[in-house]
C-alpha cells in the first residue's frame, strides 16, 4: 500500500462482524480461563494482553500503524514525546555511558539530556550538526553508545544530514536515533536513510489537533545488537527470567526490551482513549501534511519579501542554508513550521506576536490552527546564552506554525500585525 492508504488501513483489520472503526479498549486488565495461560503471557511464550501498562489492544493497533508508516519492525507508544526520548536512550545506555546529540534539538530534550541524564550518570556530548564527519568522530569516546538528532530541528528549522550521521554511527557500531516529529513519515522516513530508531512526539502533527500528549518509539529492526557493545541485549536479563532479547525476539530485540523492561518499570503508558484520538489524527496525516507544507511555503515567500523581517528559516526556500539537504530528505515539503525574526529584536517580536488576531500565542506547535511562540522566553527559557546560540536561537526569533486556515486569512493576519510594529 502507498503511505496515504497505510494511514487509513494499517494496524487494525476488522474481522467479519467486528467494528469498522478501531474500538477503544478502556480496560486496565484482561481475563483468562486458566492460570497457565497468564503464566505463558508473563513468560513471553504466548501472545496476548494482560495489563495495559505493557500492552493494550487499542494501543497495539496504533503502534502497528506507526511502525508500518515508518518502515519499522515494531513500535512502542508512550505517554509523551519526552518519555519516548527517555526510554529510547535508557534502553541502550547505562550509568557511565555517553551519547552524541546535536545542539539544535528541542530545548526540553536538551534539558533532559544535559541535566537529568547527567544525574543518572549518563553523559550527553553535544555537537554541531553541520560539523564534518571528522569533527564529530573526534567527539566519540569508547563509552559512546548512540547518536541522536532531529530531522527538522525545533525551532532552528535546520535539516539533519541523516546519511552523514548514519555513516558515523555504523563506523562505530552504535545506533542512530532520529526524532522525526516535524517531518512525520509523510515527508521523511529516516530508516530509509540509515536511522536505526525513530521517535516522535505524537502530540504534534501525528495528533494534529492539540488534544492529546503522546510519544512513540519505532525500531527499524536493522541494527546488530550482538556486536559486543550491548550486553544488555545479548546476555540474560535477570529481571525477566534470564531472557536474552536477541535470542528471543531476533531483530525486534530493541523494541521488545523497551516494552517488557522499561515500560514495565517506568510505566510511561499512553491511555487507550488517547491513542484512539491519535489514530484519528493519523488517518488524515497525509492530507494535512500536504496542506501544511503548501501554506507554509506561501507564508515563507511572503515573509522573505517583507522589509520588517530580518531573516526567514525555512528549508524549501531557495537560498536557505539547508535547501540542498531538504531536496534530498524532504522532497515533498518541510512541514508547516517556520522560524523568522522581526527587525528590532525581542521587543519588536513580542509586539508583533501580541498584535496577531487569527494566530494563537501558545506553547505548542504543529497544530491545524496557526500559532506562534517566542522560543527564547518559552520552550528554551531554561537554556544558557551559550546553549541558545548553539541551538540557533536569538531574542528576535519567532516560531510560526502555519495552520490549515485559508492562506489569504493567514497572510492578512500577519500583515496587520506587522503594520503595528
Amino acid at each position: 500500500m502507498k503511505i496515504e492508504t497505510k494511514c487509513l488501513h494499517e494496524g487494525y483489520e476488522p474481522k467479519n462482524g467486528e467494528p469498522r472503526v478501531l474500538p477503544i479498549c478502556q480496560s486496565t486488565t484482561f481475563t483468562y480461563d486458566s492460570t497457565e495461560k497468564i503464566g505463558d503471557l508473563f513468560d513471553l511464550t504466548s501472545d496476548g494482553f494482560f495489563y495495559s501498562r505493557l500492552a493494550n489492544p487499542t494501543v497495539d493497533c496504533v503502534e502497528k500503524k506507526i511502525a508500518a508508516l515508518e518502515g519499522g519492525v515494531g513500535a512502542l507508544c508512550t505517554s509523551s514525546g519526552q518519555a519516548a526520548s527517555t526510554l529510547a536512550i535508557l534502553n541502550i545506555l547505562n550509568a557511565g555511558d555517553s551519547f552524541i546529540a546535536t545542539s539544535t534539538i528541542y530545548g526540553g530534550t536538551i534539558n533532559l539530556f544535559a541535566v537529568t541524564f547527567k544525574r543518572f550518570g549518563i553523559e550527553c556530548i553535544f555537537v554541531d550538526a553541520d560539523a564534518t564527519e571528522e569533527e564529530i568522530q573526534a567527539k566519540i569516546k569508547p563509552n559512546t553508545k548512540a547518536i541522536f538528532g532531529e530531522t527538522i530541528a525545533n525551532p532552528a528549522i535546520s535539516v539533519f544530514d541523516i546519511e552523514k550521521f548514519a555513516k558515523i554511527a555504523q563506523k562505530n557500531n552504535i545506533p542512530l536515533i532520529v526524532d522525526n516529529t516535524f517531518a512525520t513519515p509523510i515527508l521523511c522516513r529516516p530508516i530509509e536513510f540509515g536511522a536505526d530508531i525513530v521517535i516522535h512526539s505524537t502530540s504534534k502533527y501525528m495528533d494534529g489537533h492539540a488534544i492529546q500528549v503522546g510519544g512513540v518509539i519505532v525500531d527499524s529492526g536493522k541494527f546488530n545488537w550482538d556486536n559486543g557493545k550491548f550486553p544488555e541485549f545479548t546476555e540474560p536479563d535477570q529481571s525477566y527470567h534470564g531472557i536474552v532479547y536477541t535470542e528471543h525476539f531476533g531483530n525486534a530485540a530493541f523494541i521488545a526490551k523497551a516494552r517488557v523492561q522499561l515500560m514495565r518499570d517506568i510505566g510511561v503508558t499512553p491511555s487507550p482513549i488517547g491513542t484512539f484520538l491519535l489514530n484519528l489524527g493519523l488517518e488524515t496525516l497525509a492530507i494535512r501534511m500536504k496542506a501544511h507544507c503548501e501554506n507554509a511555503e506561501k507564508v515563507a515567500e511572503y515573509l522573505i519579501k517583507n522589509d520588517k523581517v530580518e531573516y526567514v528559516k525555512y528549508p524549501s526556500l531557495e537560498g536557505d542554508k539547508y535547501f540542498t539537504l531538504a531536496k534530498k530528505y524532504l522532497p515533498s515539503g518541510c512541514s508547516g513550521v517556520i522560524s523568522f525574526a522581526v527587525r528590532g529584536g525581542k521587543q519588536s517580536a513580542i509586539k508583533f506576536m501580541d498584535s496577531l488576531e487569527l494566530a494563537s500565542n501558545v506553547v505548542h506547535v504543529a497544530d491545524i490552527r496557526t500559532c506562534v511562540l517566542h522560543p527564547a522566553s518559552a520552550t528554551h527559557r531554561q537554556l544558557t546564552d551559550e546553549q541558545l546560540i548553539a541551538a540557533g536561537i536569538d531574542g528576535g526569533m519567532i516560531r510560526l506554525s502555519v495552520g490549515l486556515e485559508n492562506i489569504e486569512d493567514i497572510i492578512e493576519d500577519l500583515q496587520q500585525a506587522f503594520d503595528k510594529v
